[in-house]
């Protein structure tokens, strides 16, 4: 599946994109924050697109003006989800690379991810969440419409070998129709 946006193509990521993938996701300023390593080479970048990233509703965040892909987005679904055990709910997450920061790119990919998670995927409820510290993702969920639910204190974060606080939020069906509707009257 692909989506498109004003700017942007979301598609799933493959091993060619490991290049590129590498180039974002090796800045300490990118994963740590969002509670993943730096990627080590192309070749661990290779690995993590095959391992983690090529999995359904996971996708490359590509610019139509360069075709190559800067970030990724994507909704953990059923059991890939540690927020919801609803099965008409699911989490959103994403990152996007260093010089693509404040220009509205990643709003925009959450935005068609969150239109796909409600219309084509039936979901009721989105869930996001959001590391202490990590003022540009709650900025992100605050322009998507996402609502405070709750922090949680002592969260495992695996991949860091640490505990966080964890800031969790969540946007309904009803919510997100609500916002898309006076966006598109504006």
């Amino acid at each position: 599946m692909i989506l498109k946006t004003e700017r942007l193509i979301l598609r799933p990521w493959t091993e060619s994109d490991a290049e590129e993938c590498y180039r974002y996701a090796k800045d300490p300023r990118v994963g740590p924050i969002a509670g993943w390593p730096v990627h080590t080479d192309i070749e661990n970048s290779r690995q993590i697109i095959r391992e983690v990233l090529a999995v359904p509703e996971t996708f490359a965040i590509v610019l139509k003006e360069t075709g190559l892909p800067v970030g990724c987005v994507g909704l953990k679904l059923g059991e890939s989800t540690e927020l919801t055990e609803a099965s008409d709910e699911c989490e959103l997450g994403y990152w996007l690379g260093v010089p693509y920061w404040g220009q509205g790119i990643m709003p925009e990919a959450a935005r068609e991810m969150l239109r796909h998670a409600f219309e084509d995927c039936g979901m009721q409820k989105v869930w996001c969440a959001y590391y202490d510290g990590n003022e540009r993702s709650k900025r992100v969920q605050e322009k998507c419409g996402f609502k405070y639910e709750r922090t949680t204190d002592n969260v495992d974060v695996p991949l860091m070998h640490e505990k966080r606080r964890v800031h969790v939020n969540c946007l309904t069906r009803d919510a997100w129709a609500e916002k898309s509707a006076k966006r598109t009257e504006d």
